[in-house]
């Protein structure tokens, strides 16, 4: 680009003028352009249908297309729920499409299991929900939102579904454990979360008749 200073027939008067040069008159204007294009690209003007909106490219008029033929729902009886463990039987108990509406384990619980459940439990619950779950674990002593305790009126009576929603999809401050736990172990988590409750509220007629005198004499002695 050069400066040129123009003379004007009118006395102390010049007019100062910019020339550019050809290769730098282009590229401003090419410049020019791509700004001017993207000043106008209204994101929210898509090409896009929105629901029970008409179409006149389809003969009944609407933007909204029947299901392809031989689709199944997601939720189907066709496929073996994710929820389910894999060595489960399915039976009429277990046919539902709501995990949180189960009340019968989707397979025997053993001592294994129970084995299997507290040691997942103490992993990934004891720390919010205690070792008893009394929900008095070691981060609510520091100051973390402390959970309802299981052996409260609510969650005694609560089915089993439900703490296997919880675990899965979270609840209030608790996140889901659907990564860290698979489905297996979380019905192992709730056996014991069971045997937990048992034990805070299981009757004497529970115990066996040989160990009741134990129980009225305070234990074994220390």
């Amino acid at each position: 680009m050069k400066t040129e200073i123009v003379h004007n027939s009118s006395p102390g008067i010049a007019l100062v003028t910019w020339v550019l040069r050809p290769p730098r008159l282009v590229l401003l204007l090419t410049t020019c352009l791509l700004l001017a294009a993207g000043c106008r690209q209204d994101m929210q003007d898509q090409p896009r249908f929105k629901p029970l909106r008409p179409n006149p490219v389809f003969d009944d008029g609407g933007s909204a297309r029947p299901l392809v033929e031989g689709t199944v729902p997601r939720a189907s009886a066709s496929f073996r729920p994710s929820w389910l463990a894999a060595s489960a039987k399915p039976t009429p108990a277990l046919e539902v499409n709501d995990p949180s509406k189960l009340t019968q384990f989707p397979f025997p619980v053993t001592a294994n299991v129970l084995d299997r459940g507290q040691d997942r439990f103490n992993i990934y619950c004891s720390v919010c929900h205690g070792r008893v779950g009394d929900g008095r674990g070691m981060v609510v002593q520091r100051g973390f939102r402390q959970p309802p305790s299981y052996h409260i009126d609510r969650l005694r009576a609560a089915p089993i579904g439900h703490f296997y929603d919880v675990v899965t999809n979270g609840f209030g401050a608790m996140p889901s454990y659907g990564e860290q736990v698979p489905p297996q172990d979380r019905w192992a988590i709730i056996a014991y979360i069971r045997a937990l409750q048992l034990s805070q509220h299981a009757p004497v007629s529970d115990v066996p008749l040989e160990n009741r005198d134990k129980l009225n004499a305070g234990g074994p002695p220390k």
